[in-house]
């Protein structure tokens, strides 16, 4: 049961991780610049998020593969933003 509750929690937590780099995107916008924001950074995540995803995939776990496909996703969809409003 705490297990279960415990996994449900993360999972939830892990697709609002996922979205959160769209507070960037709306800063971003806002300001009409991205000076100041790393691409190189950007790219490091971009990176872990294809691992994470491949390791879900080799494991058939749902649970890894979808959060990370969302953040990966929403991370190139952002560093579109970077690179657009440079």
């Amino acid at each position: 049961m705490v297990t279960t509750a415990l996994g449900i929690t993360a999972a939830v937590w892990a697709i609002l991780m996922a979205v959160s780099p769209l507070l960037q995107v709306k800063e971003i916008r806002r300001r009409g610049s991205s000076e100041g924001i790393s691409t190189r950074y950007l790219g490091v995540l971009l990176v872990g998020f294809c691992l994470w995803i491949a390791y879900g995939a080799a494991r058939h776990d749902l649970p890894l593969i979808v959060p990370n496909s969302v953040a990966l996703a929403v991370m190139a969809f952002t560093i579109g933003v970077v690179v657009r409003n440079r």
